[in-house]
């Protein structure tokens, strides 16, 4: 399992250029604020446990990248802003976040600064989905799902999704198949032991 996080870690990071990852410790209970990191999450809900170092070669600019395993709050965000030359901040989440959770939380972003959301299998329905369209800020959705939809709907769905910049599909046997409604580039990773 942890060679499939880290094949999936180089595929989202090569997305931008080049990368390092390293894995990252889990989250703590509590969130800095004393806040719970999964009150925005469904329970029971799995996700990418490491978050990848994006360094973009075409971006030859000093740049800082601030990693969440979580929703960050207002004043987390407020925080990261304040991070000297601040230019990515990667969200990996556990799972997609609940309807009352406030995504407008983006729009706090300075303009050479986006927020790179990496979140686990398809939408639970099209109201989760729908939240990520009233998003406001630079955000760059990446979905990593471990296969083909059991419903073309969903890829529909996806599609509609205008903040979406690419699904990675982990697959033994890569293959479009299943595939074929998605309008967002798509990408593989496959465990090799």
């Amino acid at each position: 399992m942890r060679k499939l996080e880290i094949c999936t870690l180089l595929l989202i990071g090569a997305l931008a250029g080049c990368m390092t990852a390293a894995p990252m410790p889990e989250a703590g209970p509590t969130a800095p604020d004393g806040g719970h990191p999964a009150d925005d999450m469904p329970a029971g809900s799995a996700g990418v446990n490491a978050a990848p170092l994006i360094l973009d070669r075409t971006d030859l600019a000093l740049g800082t990248t601030v990693e969440f395993h979580h929703l960050p709050s207002p004043v987390e965000l407020s925080d990261a802003v304040d991070q000297f030359a601040l230019r990515h901040i990667v969200v990996v989440l556990p799972g997609w976040p609940q309807l009352s959770a406030d995504l407008s939380r983006f729009s706090a972003l300075p303009p050479e600064a986006d927020a790179i959301v990496i979140l686990p299998d398809y939408p639970p329905d099209r109201t989760a989905l729908d939240a990520w369209n009233y998003a406001r800020g630079r955000v760059r959705l990446i979905v990593v799902v471990d296969g083909p939809p059991r419903s073309p709907a969903q890829l529909d769905d996806l599609n509609t999704l205008r903040s979406l910049e690419r699904v990675v599909a982990r697959m033994p046997h890569p293959s479009r198949s299943g595939f074929e409604r998605l309008q967002r580039p798509l990408s593989f990773v496959t465990a090799v032991d």
